[in-house]
């Protein structure tokens, strides 16, 4: 039993790598099912999402701003980055303990854009063609709120929603959307994918979505 044991400990990285391998290319979503990279899950709702590189990579702002803009991700990374480490929480339950994210303030972002006073909400979309999220304009200033291009101090992966992701520390992962694309500033909250099947709009660790789960800060 000793040697089994210690045959399956030196074979689960290998194991781990090889699911993450199939997740990064699976256009059906079964791999969802299967934990992999340290203990996420991998979730799209797309069928196939394109692959994205520093040179064919491009992040829009506009709506309600004074300066539209466009980023690359060779100018995301020429500004300064933020590292936080944080619990992610799954809405479904699972979690990864104190998992590192670096990457660009967002409100930094908006501050180069020039907000209207009529501003009053952030809708996200993504380059896989179907998946949105929101938020106030508030809960978008917060200092543990990313424009995400790191994870775990390696560059986002493909599989991970890089390059480059919204992540929003203290709410549950589904706010953090994959492969960014488009940051567009509204005068009120407009529900992303999930919410518009049912997801509390607001997802803040446990205080949302009736889960019991420990709050964030």
């Amino acid at each position: 039993m000793l040697g089994l044991g210690a045959v399956g400990l030196g074979a689960a990285p290998v194991l781990q790598r090889g699911v993450e391998t199939i997740a990064q290319n699976d256009p059906t979503g079964l791999t969802e099912l299967l934990p992999a990279g340290g203990g996420f899950r991998y979730y799209s709702v797309a069928s196939s999402v394109p692959r994205k590189n520093a040179d064919t990579y491009q992040l829009k702002i506009d709506g309600l701003v004074e300066h539209p803009a466009t980023y690359t991700l060779d100018q995301l990374r020429a500004l300064p980055q933020t590292r936080i480490v944080r619990d992610v929480q799954c809405v479904t339950g699972w979690r990864v303990p104190q998992t590192p994210f670096e990457g660009v303030r967002l409100s930094a972002l908006l501050d180069a854009a020039g907000v209207h006073p009529e501003g009053r909400a952030l809708y996200f979309t993504c380059f896989d063609g179907t998946y949105s999220e929101s938020l106030t304009l508030h809960q978008a200033r917060r200092d543990d709120v990313l424009v995400a291009l790191r994870m775990r101090d390696k560059p986002l992966s493909h599989a991970h929603g890089g390059p480059a992701r919204l992540y929003v520390a203290p709410m549950y992962f589904y706010k953090s959307a994959k492969w960014l694309s488009g940051i567009t500033i509204t005068d009120k909250v407009r529900p992303g994918y999930w919410e518009e099947r049912g997801y509390d709009v607001d997802a803040w660790v446990g205080r949302s979505n009736g889960r019991g789960d420990t709050p964030t800060v």
